[in-house]
């Protein structure tokens, strides 16, 4: 079962909260609603209905609590009751989070209020409880019941955290100039009660540092395998073994949040607003999309259709259900009755069985093809856990890994699984990967990198593409300058890993869930910077550059490594020089061909190119797409159907390309404005405008000055030619 989270935060809006200090931009409310805000998104984003959060406002201009008849719990209003938070709340919430036009409000009572809530709510059952505030520390405090509600703090199991607005912090090196007395003397208030309670003090300025650091979500683990490990057969021998064992995953890869499809609602008023996010519904498919953000959930339907020269179309719905399943063999289908279905089924019996040992040296990285899982003993098995623990060591003492045959459920597909000891101080189990099968494998050759085999079969080790002894160790002093195993420091100077794995996080994955989160609290801000940390490892430190420089030098040199100066980039040009082959032979007047000055139909892409790479002169371009254009109203006028629309599209593309390439777009746009009215119009054997919903779909249109600098056809343009009208 999921663990149930219940956190009230204390938000203070008093107005001086609306003031500007530090030298920040902004607002000490908008500062410190950063950390709230994040805080409150990152549990939304897990979408669990157990994870509950609660907000209190201290400072209010009103009084809406538990206990708002005494004196003392004036101006502190509940802004959202425990409950789950979703879009809309949070939405709303943040229209009621602004500053006040008081500063009166006592934040030690509002914390009495917070425990009052999240004991109404929690009562005696299991919770994670927490309280969060968030203060800058200026308004007046009774600290006489301070004890009392350290000691319930710590009854009931209740973490405080206190997050301070400009709040002085020795660990973290932070300490506010010219600090009135009553806000120094709050802040001592609070640090007392944090330590009285096990909770946490701390400044705001480290907490708003600390949000760019990702958060690892934590994942509950599921076995994907409850069973036997058996080595031999226990049914039929009485020496076999046969443990008690459970599996789950070691690695998986963790991705971003995929989108969903929706469309702007068309009933919605004028007026009314789209915004770029929708609500998460609780039960993942998507209804009531209807009323939340004038957005509306994408439906998928799926239809099939079988040919019928009868009916209209000349095509036919079927139900699903008067389909039949076939296997592709060749250029046909084979059918297979649902009653012969079986046949084709492997069957197979669940279970985890060892089949074989292999010494450790023998088993190459490259084989594994899988993610890694662990196999432990049957929790609370006490025979499992001492037999397991006694393989796993056996395998280690022996330097061996075990091969084991898996099938998770009955007539499910066998794997063969690699099975390696692994030992840690207090947790001892079996990590396995899935091994290929032979046809898995694929088996390429290629030449040897030490050497060069001559056609005769002579083995050559000096040659001008091997490298030399000089070159091998340039390289060799190239790589060790660039180590990273050393390169860091801890927190006492001493070197350690550069970028330890638990320091690694994946860009996209949290980038992604930055960017949601933010957009869900600001839909029309800017979207903020990538964190450093994001991509902190994503290049090599400028400092090991540096250092590695000279030993780059002296492997480029030893290796003759000079730069190649680039190749101008021009298209081709008419009259341009033709490639000449190394031989010096020209193969075409060789054979004697005269030049090409016709198209064939049936060769007409080929010898379209062949006539424009030989040509000299414009009119020749011309006269070959005035060919390549009757060739293509050809295939479109005596198509059956649309069996020469395929031809016809690919015809378009290459003319298209091979006349933006010779800067020559205005032969290409007179065809197409001629080819498009002769489709509208019908002249081209009928109703043929499905052709011309082909050319839009392939983004055949007119050659506009964005692909050719020399088009006299505006991008506005090109897209209005491509209606249909």
């Amino acid at each position: 079962m999921a663990q149930k989270d219940s956190t009230v935060y204390i938000i203070d809006v008093g107005a001086s909260m609306a003031q500007q200090n530090g030298g920040r931009q902004e607002t000490d409310l908008d500062w410190a609603m950063r950390y709230v805000w994040d805080k409150i998104t990152s549990t939304v984003a897990l979408d669990r209905k157990t994870a509950l959060v609660g907000v209190l406002g201290l400072r209010t201009d009103g009084t809406d609590n538990l206990l708002d008849s005494e004196d003392s719990f004036q101006h502190i209003s509940v802004s959202l009751p425990i409950s789950r938070v979703q879009m809309p709340e949070l939405r709303k919430l943040r229209s009621l989070v602004k500053p006040s036009n008081t500063d009166d409000g006592d934040a030690i009572s509002a914390i009495v209020i917070a425990i009052q809530m999240i004991d109404n709510h929690c009562k005696k059952l299991q919770y994670s409880k927490r309280i969060i505030l968030v203060t800058n520390g200026r308004s007046v405090m009774d600290d006489e019941d301070v004890p009392q509600i350290a000691s319930k703090l710590k009854e009931d199991n209740i973490e405080l955290i206190i997050i301070g607005v400009d709040f002085d912090d020795p660990l973290y090196g932070y300490k506010e100039e010219d600090k009135d007395e009553t806000k120094a003397h709050n802040e001592q208030i609070f640090e007392s009660l944090a330590r009285a309670c096990n909770g946490v003090y701390g400044t705001m300025a480290q907490a708003i540092d600390e949000l760019s650091i990702p958060r690892i979500k934590p994942v509950r683990p599921v076995h994907s395998y409850k069973g036997f490990l058996t080595l031999g057969n226990p049914e039929e021998y009485d020496s076999a073994m046969a443990v008690d064992v459970e599996r789950y995953p070691r690695t998986s890869v963790a991705r971003p949040p995929t989108a969903s499809q929706f469309v702007v609602r068309s009933d919605m008023a004028p007026g009314e607003s789209s915004m770029s996010s929708s609500s998460m519904f609780p039960n993942g498919s998507g209804e009531g999309a209807q009323n939340q953000d004038g957005l509306a959930a994408v439906k998928n339907a799926r239809t099939y259709q079988i040919s019928d020269e009868e009916a209209p179309g000349g095509k036919r719905d079927v139900e699903r259900e008067e389909l039949a399943k076939g296997y592709e063999y060749g250029r046909t289908a084979v059918h297979i009755a649902e009653s012969d279905e079986n046949v084709t089924t492997y069957e197979t019996r669940k279970g985890l069985d060892i089949i074989g040992f292999v010494p450790r040296e023998k088993y190459q990285r490259y084989m594994g093809m899988s993610k890694t899982n662990v196999i432990i003993a049957q929790k609370t098995n006490d025979k499992a856990s001492m037999a397991l623990s006694s393989f796993v060591h056996s395998l280690y003492e022996l330097d061996s890994y075990a091969i084991a045959r898996f099938v998770r459920v009955d007539n499910s597909k066998p794997q063969i699984l690699l099975l390696a000891p692994s030992i840690e101080p207090g947790f001892e189990c079996l990590t396995d990967v899935e091994l290929p099968f032979a046809e898995d494998i694929r088996s390429y050759r290629f030449p040897p990198l030490d050497r060069v085999i001559t056609v005769s079969g002579k083995t050559i080790k000096e040659h001008q593409n091997l490298p030399n002894n000089d070159l091998m160790n340039a390289m060799s002093d190239y790589v060790d300058s660039m180590d990273l195993s050393t390169f860091g420091r801890d927190d006492e100077g001493q070197p350690t890993e550069y970028m330890p794995l638990e320091d690694t996080y994946s860009p996209t994955l949290h980038r992604v869930n930055q960017v949601i989160r933010w957009r869900a609290i600001h839909p029309n801000d800017e979207i903020p910077p990538v964190p450093e940390i994001f991509i902190k490892y994503s290049n090599p430190p400028d400092e090991l550059i540096q250092k590695a420089q000279r030993s780059l030098d002296a492997m480029l040199a030893a290796g003759g490594v000079k730069k190649v100066p680039p190749k101008a980039l021009h298209s081709r040009k008419r009259g341009r020089d033709m490639p000449k082959p190394l031989s010096g032979l020209n193969v075409t007047e060789l054979l004697g061909r005269e030049r090409r000055t016709r198209i064939s139909p049936d060769n007409a892409i080929p010898e379209f190119k062949q006539l424009l790479a030989a040509a000299e002169d414009v009119t020749t371009i011309q006269d070959a797409t005035q060919q390549m254009a009757a060739i293509v109203q050809s295939l479109i006028r005596y198509s059956v159907g649309d069996s020469g629309y395929g031809r016809a599209v690919e015809a378009i593309r290459v003319m298209r390309e091979e006349l933006v390439d010779l800067e020559e777009p205005e032969c290409f746009n007179a065809f197409l404005r001629e080819l498009k009215r002769m489709l509208l119009a019908g002249e081209l054997g009928g109703e043929r405008r499905e052709m011309w919903w082909l050319i839009r779909v392939n983004k055949l249109g007119l050659v506009d000055k964005r692909a050719c600098h020399v088009s006299s056809v505006d991008p506005e343009e090109a897209k209005a030619f491509l209606s249909a009208k």
